[in-house]
């Protein structure tokens, strides 16, 4: 939440539109404060906001839960120097997130000097600094004013960089729902699921590359600052930023791919090293650019059936000698090596295929490049051979939040499922549940589902109510 002039920028678009829903996100992470705060949270203690000038000293005593929502306390008191006290937090080092769906329920106080925040840093903040690690606002508020902001920093071609937008006017003093959506070709920001803005990042346009790496969580309530100004209204204090929950969603693109199937080298769920650029493939689309030594990518699919499979990559080189691995992510199990030829140029494609011997279920695997110099469009597993016929167990439930009742997606028949709290608690089992769950006695919060199927496979789906 660094100050800025929200300045239009020719190389950024951003859009006005109403009433856009995302569709296709399934919740991975969430915060429901019904009891307490999560472990996955760390309090930042001291002048942290010094560097915007802010006059409050962060305390973890500021912040606690109340009648199931944080609420984040400034208080004008002196400590530390400070002739304010506020509370600020995040998830570094705990939960980080690499695209997806961001989204809090906040309730602000809105009084002058006020200053407000959800937003995130990049992982490598503490090796980079700012603004090289990047920065996405998803929320931030001032003063008296009836509007947010939406905000991206970084370090561009020419410097620091920044682009944000405000959302049209609404009470900011009642809950509202504050979300990003980010993929790799845009992040795009929401209040109560009305776009108010959209960065393009696509191909890490104007060096936008720090928006295609893993970013963790903040949430903060500051006094004064460079901002707000210093005209602070003592007479509203304490005051209080309330926070019903903040959730994250996994997009589609990091959902698992059920073999056979393609997966698109652009989709994966978290990378080391990579850059994408437009593809001139006969599918179009973006491909993984010029894979070097130590690059790697991580991706979930779902095998059927153990087995042989003959997997193909969609290639281009312009010198010989690269490879690459496909492996169980963090490369306990090397699955196959391929090398890659020398196609006859960057944007030259053709497809190259080796077999690989993998379990049943579902699988989080990566390709890693043993010697880099190549490009990678997408991996087929479209063809089988020698199939062990071992049966795998997975399920999906929806809708997804649940209202009352969630049902069943599986190919196979559940023996018992479990169902447990955000806290770890059990709180409610059945067996042979069938198609349907009726969860209507449960309270609002993040669950988790454990089921088991007749050969006591198990497998793990979450859900908020």
């Amino acid at each position: 939440m660094k100050i800025i002039l929200y300045l239009k920028s020719l190389i950024l678009l951003c859009a006005l539109s109403t009433s856009i829903k995302a569709q296709g996100y399934q919740l991975v992470w969430a915060d429901e404060f019904t009891n307490s705060i999560s472990s996955d949270w760390n309090f930042e203690v001291g002048d942290i906001g010094a560097g915007n000038n802010e006059l409050e000293y962060y305390r973890k005593e500021n912040a606690s839960v109340e009648n199931g929502a944080l609420v984040i306390t400034a208080k004008k008191e002196s400590f530390g120097g400070k002739n304010y006290t506020s509370a600020r937090m995040n998830t570094s080092g705990k939960k980080s997130f690499r695209y997806g769906k961001m989204e809090a329920r906040i309730k602000l106080p809105a009084f002058s000097g006020s200053w407000p925040a959800f937003w995130m840093l990049g992982d490598n903040i503490w090796t980079e600094g700012w603004p090289k690690c990047g920065e996405i606002d998803i929320m931030e508020q001032v003063n008296t004013e009836s509007h947010v902001f939406g905000t991206i920093h970084w370090n561009g071609n020419a410097g620091y960089t920044q682009f944000g937008n405000n959302s049209p006017d609404f009470n900011v003093k009642d809950y509202n729902v504050y979300t990003v959506e980010w993929d790799a070709s845009a992040i795009k920001w929401f209040v109560n699921g009305t776009l108010f803005g959209t960065a393009n990042i696509q191909n890490s346009i104007n060096s936008t590359g720090a928006f295609h790496k893993n970013m963790f969580l903040l949430l903060n309530l500051a006094v004064g600052g460079k901002w707000p100004g210093y005209n602070i209204d003592n007479n509203a204090f304490p005051a209080t930023m309330y926070v019903d929950y903040v959730r994250v969603y996994e997009s589609d693109i990091c959902n698992t791919v059920s073999i056979p199937g393609i997966l698109q080298a652009e989709n994966y769920c978290d990378m080391n090293g990579i850059q994408l650029e437009s593809a001139s493939d006969i599918d179009a689309g973006q491909n993984i650019g010029y894979l070097d030594a130590g690059d790697w990518m991580a991706y979930k699919i779902n095998v059927p059936v153990a087995g042989e499979y003959a997997l193909s990559y969609r290639v281009s080189s312009n010198a010989a000698g690269a490879s690459l691995k496909f492996e169980s992510l963090g490369g306990g199990t090397v699955y196959g090596t391929i090398d890659v030829p020398n196609t006859g140029g960057w944007q030259n494609w053709k497809t190259i295929t080796h077999n690989v011997q993998l379990p049943a279920g579902a699988l989080n695997v990566g390709v890693a490049t043993s010697t880099g110099g190549f490009n990678l469009n997408w991996m087929d597993f479209s063809s089988t051979v020698n199939v062990l016929e071992v049966p795998a167990f997975s399920f999906s439930i929806y809708p997804n939040p649940v209202t009352d009742v969630f049902y069943i997606d599986s190919p196979k028949k559940m023996r018992e499922i479990f169902i447990y709290d955000a806290a770890g608690r059990l709180v409610f089992s059945q067996e042979d549940p069938g198609s349907s769950v009726n969860v209507e006695n449960l309270s609002q919060g993040f669950y988790t589902v454990v089921a088991s199927d007749a050969e006591y496979q198990k497998q793990t789906v979450s859900f908020v109510k």
